[in-house]
């Protein structure tokens, strides 16, 4: 091991809850910067642009996937754990890009997809040839019905059933998401054997953790039941687009089984000693929350994970935001969230909740004050909004398959723009045409139009990440949230420090009472905060104030 390499470890090590609380930021390679004119993002791009992202004061890096794939789910249908596409460099490259990034303060923690592979991975070619070789129960095979239909009435997320045919076995095998990623079988030994395997071969590489793809689709029921009906009246959004049948069913089998906690356990093992740390992605859009607390329960499960509460299409109110950490409260009190408003799977929250420029500002303060870490998506720095993609430039198979009731991810997926040049300054003038158009709309948003600029969104993002460094009472302290009508209510208590933080989420004005003792903190007035006058604040629209005492 590298003597770089160790000394991360042994930082993490003198800070093992270096994540609690943190700010971190979310990069798609495709679409973050092309360093070789190919018209693709990839990791040397990442390296060149990882001051801009230390300069947020962000805390680390989460890279969505750059393993080797046939990218018909654009790298989450992995067909080789152990080393990087070549349309995104090297592993030499990966190491230059963590070794920077070290060098600048920065966790590099990256995108574990486990619950899947692509078909295309020898693992599954293997498997797939017939019922008897090692790896024959590697993935999820099950026989047909009496009457040739699959076993059960599982759903995939992409639309469809969850069981592709294979004449070649004469069997089904399962698939949560495209038929070209089939699901691994968590009950066999072999497997989580393997993928642990996995995660220490990047911890030796330097990553200080994981964001964990679909972590609470590991393993199915072995008795393939049927999943039953949802109540319409429970059947949201939040995981599937409306049009998706795969609302209609309560996925009790098909995911979400206990079992999953001694996968996540080992896995926990495995990370101790590298001082590493994980956020889960819960999806599930009835009992997020419920197992978001379950997954980061006690010392030996994972740190963190979001579920889609702050994710959803629907603006969050004040009652709405206290009604969900009330909620947190209630079944997750002993686990730990990571909040995002946005990120590579959902529309961007300025144009999925219509923000104004003033909602979009306070809403990032807010985020900043909750209890739970935080995490930023590239580009929601600048405020883009969600590009229009052509339906003859769409590349997401999962758009394609609900166009026009759905369009699906590309539009959040857009390459960043760094100036308002030729492609944006993702890849230079002469490059080949990028892989997703640059939206026109977001160039008058780039980086360098708002570098240095103090009324900017870029720099109103900076300062409020300064916010929460500023004030550990914030990152993690204990919570007290109320909703009064429009207006949310924080207080925030560690070690004998407290922060007050009123949000207006509306138009209109609000008039609060205080008690005495409260003052501005010293960072309110740059974010823009409303002061606090004698005994009561006075709060326009989507005016805040921040005080401390």
């Amino acid at each position: 091991m590298k003597a770089s390499i160790k000394g991360a470890i042994q930082a993490r090590a003198a800070n093992p809850d270096w994540w609690r609380g943190a700010v971190i930021y979310q990069v798609y390679p495709r679409s973050y910067q092309d360093s070789t004119g190919d018209g693709v993002g990839d990791l040397a791009g990442i390296t060149q642009r990882l001051d801009h992202i230390a300069s947020l004061g962000v805390d680390g890096v989460w890279i969505s996937p750059f393993f080797k794939s046939p990218m018909k789910d654009f790298g989450y249908d992995v067909s080789d754990y152990r080393d990087v596409d070549p349309m995104f460099g090297s592993l030499a490259d990966f190491d230059a890009l963590v070794a920077r990034a070290h060098e600048l303060g920065l966790k590099v923690l990256i995108d574990l997809v486990l619950s899947h592979t692509s078909d295309q991975h020898p693992w599954f070619v293997e498997s797939r040839a017939h019922r008897q070789n090692p790896k024959a129960d590697w993935y999820v095979w099950a026989e047909a019905k009496p009457d040739g239909t699959p076993p059960n009435n599982w759903l995939s997320i992409f639309g469809g059933s969850a069981w592709q045919w294979d004449g070649g076995r004469m069997q089904y095998y399962l698939h949560n998401f495209l038929t070209s990623q089939p699901d691994l079988n968590f009950h066999c030994p072999e497997v989580q054997d393997e993928l642990l395997g996995v995660a220490e071969f990047w911890l030796e590489r330097g990553v200080d953790g994981f964001r964990l793809d679909t972590i609470n689709f590991y393993v199915h029921d072995k008795q393939l039941r049927d999943n039953p009906p949802l109540d319409p009246a429970l059947r949201n959004d939040h995981i599937a687009p409306a049009v998706n049948p795969y609302n209609w069913q309560d996925h009790i089998y098909s995911k979400n089984q206990p079992e999953n906690l001694e996968f996540l356990e080992r896995l926990r093992a495995v990370m101790k000693p590298y001082g590493a740390a994980a956020v889960g992605e819960v999806g599930d859009a009835q009992r997020g929350l419920e197992i978001l607390g379950e997954y980061t329960r006690g010392e030996d499960r994972m740190q963190m994970c979001y579920a889609f509460e702050l994710l959803s299409k629907n603006l969050p109110t004040a009652a709405y935001i206290a009604e969900t950490m009330h909620k947190m409260e209630e079944v997750a009190a002993e686990g730990w969230a990571c909040w995002a408003f946005s990120n590579h799977d959902v529309p961007r929250h300025m144009s999925r909740w219509h923000l104004s420029d003033a909602a979009a500002r306070a809403y990032v303060v807010l985020m900043m004050c909750l209890r739970g870490s935080a995490c930023l998506y590239q580009g929601e720095e600048l405020g883009l909004p969600e590009a229009d993609v052509a339906f003859e430039d769409l590349q997401d198979p999962y758009g394609i398959q609900f166009w026009p009731e759905f369009k699906g991810r590309d539009g959040c997926r857009t390459p960043m723009v760094w100036d308002g040049g030729v492609h944006g300054g993702f890849s230079h003038g002469n490059a080949a045409r990028p892989w997703l158009p640059v939206a026109p709309e977001h160039l008058p948003k780039s980086v360098a139009e708002q570098e240095g600029d103090p009324d900017s969104m870029l720099e109103h993002y900076r300062r409020a990440v300064a916010l929460r460094k500023a004030h550990e009472v914030l990152a993690r302290g204990a919570q007290q949230i109320e909703a009064e009508g429009d207006l949310l209510v924080i207080r925030r208590t560690l070690e004998g420090r407290e922060v007050l933080a009123l949000f207006h989420l509306g138009e209109g004005e609000v008039v609060r009472d205080i008690d005495e003792g409260w003052s501005a903190l010293d960072e309110a007035r740059a974010l823009g905060a409303v002061a606090p006058g004698e005994g009561r604040v006075t709060l326009g629209p989507w005016g805040f104030a921040l005080m401390g005492r």
